[in-house]
């Protein structure tokens, strides 16, 4: 009598991120699946009118983001990386690279690779408070921070919630479809940097006149 030869199985078991969780994973795939930071980011487009248009987008923790927090949590500087551990998310961009030039309402994806916006546009001439100077300054410390609690997770403490507002003086007439989180080693106003991509978020070409506000709601799960 021949025996069947005996099927191999592989069973993992592993934590990653889901969209709006960190949830376990018990399978007998192997697939591996990709573990990152993420959530997603409300997008209001305010007219002179008070009217509000949200549009909902999911937000991105780039790799360079994430290796920062890795040696945040350690407290041990990495020589392999491009950060400085003494970095923390205090600056803002905008830029007009994150959508098909042959149709300005498809947005490129944001990767996982992105060290930069794909093109930065500047946000105002003159306000000394803004950073990183050439034509105008092209960074902004807008933040308002909080911490939420996760009703998918027991109501941990593990939402960062950061508001952005570009205001009517800021990126005239620009056309603006992508924005990121930088972090850098200071928030003082006429900063030089240097900067480092966070997160980074593309969404449909909008032309932020002088009487429009964006304003950013930036959820980051952990």
């Amino acid at each position: 009598m021949i025996e069947k030869p005996k099927k191999k199985i592989i069973v993992s078991a592993k934590d990653y991120y889901g969209d709006m969780c960190l949830r376990d994973s018990f399978r007998r795939s192997p697939k591996v699946e990709g573990r990152r930071p993420q959530g997603r980011v409300e997008i209001h487009e305010i007219d002179e009118h008070g009217v509000d248009r949200i549009l909902h987008k999911s937000n991105l923790v780039v790799y360079m983001g994430r290796e920062l927090i890795c040696e945040k949590i350690l407290n041990i500087e990495n020589t392999h990386t491009t950060t400085n551990m003494t970095e923390f998310l205090c600056w803002a961009g905008l830029g007009n690279g994150g959508v098909n030039p042959a149709d300005p309402f498809d947005p490129y994806a944001p990767t996982n690779q992105d060290v930069a916006l794909g093109n930065d546009v500047p946000i105002n001439a003159t306000n000394a408070s803004y950073a990183d100077f050439h034509d105008g300054y092209y960074h902004k410390v807008p933040f308002t921070n909080e911490y939420e609690q996760d009703g998918y997770n027991n109501n941990a403490w593990i939402v960062s919630k950061i508001g952005i507002t570009f205001g009517v003086a800021d990126a005239i007439n620009q056309e603006v479809n992508e924005a990121g989180l930088f972090t850098a080693t200071s928030d003082a106003g006429g900063f030089a940097g240097p900067f480092h991509l966070f997160a980074r978020v593309t969404f449909p070409t909008i032309i932020k006149s002088s009487t429009i506000q964006l304003v950013f709601v930036w959820y980051l799960y952990f």
